[in-house]
Order: structure tokens, then C-alpha cells, then sequence
């Protein structure tokens, strides 16, 4: 069993990237030898700005993240980016392809990017996935962007992970019309209309915050602020900044916690559902063809996996 050393541990409180990369990999490998080192990277509270971004697939997400980090890099900021890339259901392989993206920030030592596998959760976050923002947020960093593999009605657990969500529509394809029916407003603390050069932007920014005024609300409630960006040439990343900022100071100290305990909630839940799952995986190939069969009801064949009997 591979144990953290002391160094390590100094590695890593003294904001060693290379000592964060070994804590990461302990991490979501699932090893003991990385709860020393939680334990450590969580005692220092509540210290970095943890932005989420999702969005359909095609939005920009993965660009907008870049951009984010060059706006945050001239204000003096340090940015981690852990982007959650989607494993094959096949192979359980993932390309995890968006530290090729940002390549341009790799000598930047003010910049930390890891890619994880989503690893099939349903929510495209893997249960290690808290862990890992755990660590980052430990190693000292100002910001820390979490980019989702997309958005759909099971995508939504990056409200649970996060302090902030930033959901990413464009005007083109129905965007707009796709995140009403699926739920996603409901998740987003920031909006931001990505690709504006495009045809209909402003008539998607309209829709948005027309549909945003229909539902309850009164002078308590966040409306999630709609910006128009052009990632690739860099414009309106700072109004996003500056909209994820005025949310902040929005929630609150006590918003804030509120935040961080649905955070812990969400990252032992996952622990649980995935030792399940290896449970039923592992041990469930006679019930389910006791099931098939028959002989057995599904429910039954629950309680056992549950009971572990």
C-alpha cells in the first residue's frame, strides 16, 4: 500500500504542482494513502472561487473555460481547470483531450489543468471528482473551473459540486429552448450566450431572461445575470467574472457553507453509489439470473445486494 510521505505533505502545503499531481493521482485513484492529504487540503476552509461549467456539446464550453483562465492570469489570479471528459461505456476509456486546448497556458505556472474520466456517472462527474477540487483548493489556488462532459436532464449534479454555476448556451440550435425543458436554468447562477456573433443572440439573451422572470421569485432571489461572449476572441469573459463575483458576494458566508456541506453531501453519496454498483457488478451475475428467471424479484434481488448477503 503506497503511503504519503512526509514530504510529500509539505510538497503539497507548500503549493508544489508536482506534489499536487501525485496528491491528485492518489485521489482519484481512490487510494488511503490520498486521506491524509484530503484531510490536510480541507482544513484551511472555505479559500477559492469554484466555478462550474456545463452546456451542450458545441457550446464552447472548453473555450470559454481557456478564456476565462487568460482574463483571470492578467488580474494576478491562480486557475485550476479539472475538466471531466466522458468514458466510454465500452471500453471505459477517455480521451480526456482538454489539456490539449489549453496547451498554451502549460508554462504558465500559475495554471494547473487535469482532465478526469467521468468513469460513467450519470451526472458526468465521477465520485472522485470532489476529492479532486478538494486538493485544488488546498494547493492554494484563486479560482478553480470544473467543465462538465455536457448537459441533460441527469448532467446537473455540477450544482451540488460548486459554488457557482455558469451554464454555456449558443444562439444557434435551440440552446435557449433546450435548457427550459430539460431544467438546467433552474442550476445556473450565471448565463453565459457564447458564440454572440452568430445570428439571434440577442433574441436568445431576451428569451432567457424573459423565461427567468415568469417563474416565483421576490427581492431574495438570485436571477442568474445573461452575458453575451465570443470566447474565441476573448470578449465578455470579464462580465462573466464579474457576474460570478456578484453572485458570491449574493450568497454570503452562510450561502457559501450551505454550498460546501451540499458539496460533502454530494461526494459521499457518490462514494456510496459506486461502492454499490462494484458490489453489484462483483456479486450480482446470479441474482439477475435468478431475476430473469423468475425465481426472484428485482426488489428482493436489491435487498440483498443492499444487505450484502
Amino acid at each position: 500500500m503506497i503511503e504519503p510521505t512526509p514530504t510529500l505533505a509539505a510538497r503539497f502545503q507548500s503549493g508544489d504542482l508536482r506534489a499536487l499531481a501525485r496528491a491528485v493521482t492518489l485521489a482519484e485513484a481512490g487510494l488511503p494513502a490520498a486521506r491524509p492529504l484530503l484531510k490536510l487540503a480541507r482544513s484551511g476552509g472555505i479559500r477559492s472561487v469554484v466555478l462550474g461549467i456545463t452546456g451542450s456539446p458545441g457550446s464552447g464550453k472548453s473555450t470559454l473555460s481557456d478564456a476565462l483562465i487568460t482574463e483571470l492570469r492578467a488580474q494576478g489570479k491562480r486557475v485550476a481547470v479539472l475538466a471531466v471528459d466522458p468514458s466510454s461505456p465500452y471500453s471505459g476509456g477517455a480521451i480526456l483531450g482538454d489539456r490539449i486546448r489549453m496547451l498554451r497556458h502549460h508554462a504558465d505556472s500559475g495554471v494547473f489543468v487535469r482532465s478526469l474520466a467521468s468513469r460513467g456517472a450519470l451526472g458526468g462527474l465521477s465520485a472522485r471528482t470532489m476529492a479532486v477540487l478538494a486538493l485544488l483548493e488546498g494547493g492554494g489556488f484563486d479560482w478553480i473551473i470544473l467543465e462538465t462532459v455536457g448537459v441533460g436532464q441527469s448532467e446537473v449534479d455540477v450544482a451540488a459540486a460548486c459554488d457557482h454555476t455558469l451554464l454555456v448556451v449558443t444562439p444557434a440550435g435551440g440552446d435557449g429552448v433546450q435548457a427550459f425543458k430539460a431544467g438546467i436554468m433552474e442550476i445556473a447562477d450565471v448565463i453565459a450566450v457564447n458564440k454572440a456573433d452568430l445570428p439571434g443572440a440577442s433574441r436568445t439573451v431576451r428569451e432567457l431572461t424573459s423565461a427567468q422572470a415568469l417563474g416565483w421569485h421576490d427581492e431574495h432571489t438570485w436571477l442568474a445575470p445573461v452575458r453575451q461572449t465570443i470566447a474565441s476572441r476573448g470578449e465578455g469573459v470579464e462580465k462573466v467574472i464579474d457576474a460570478v463575483l456578484k453572485h458570491r458576494a449574493h450568497l454570503g458566508e452562510a450561502g457559501l457553507a450551505q454550498r460546501r456541506r451540499l458539496r460533502a453531501e454530494f461526494e459521499v453519496r457518490s462514494l456510496v453509489q459506486e461502492r454499490l454498483l462494484r458490489r453489484a457488478r462483483d456479486t450480482g451475475g446470479d441474482l439477475y439470473a435468478r431475476v430473469a428467471s423468475g425465481e426472484l424479484d428485482a426488489e428482493a434481488a436489491a435487498d440483498k445486494l443492499l444487505s450484502g448477503s
